[in-house]
């Protein structure tokens, strides 16, 4: 799969965000941060930069970018929500994902192909 795909829950939660960000919003954008003793983990921003080289997933409306390098690491990747009482976080369900620490915080790749 090389596509990035959002539960109905997710992009409902996505939508309620992008009611409380700044006016020159154009997107939200995902990154990989060195994090952790595995090695990564997610960034989410809202952005008001688009770039020629941005991969961009659209939404019902809502847009999600991330660069090139990024994607690589993020094909095929389902986003969902979950919900934990009062609490909800999104969560990447990543195929390419190969090894996490035990807290969930960070975690490894396989070798990316293009």
């Amino acid at each position: 799969m090389s596509t990035i795909t959002l539960s109905p829950a997710a992009l409902t939660h996505l939508k309620n965000n992008m009611d409380s960000c700044p006016p020159n919003t154009v997107g939200i954008r995902i990154g990989l941060q060195d994090a952790g003793c595995s090695g990564f983990s997610y960034t989410m921003d809202f952005t008001a930069e688009q770039s020629a080289e941005d991969q961009v997933f659209e939404f019902e409306g809502i847009k999600i970018l991330m660069n090139p390098e990024v994607f690589k690491f993020l094909k095929g990747t389902e986003i969902t929500l979950a919900q934990d009482g009062v609490n909800s976080v999104l969560e990447f369900n990543n195929p390419n994902v190969v090894n996490a620490c035990g807290c969930g915080e960070s975690f490894q790749f396989k070798e990316a192909t293009d």
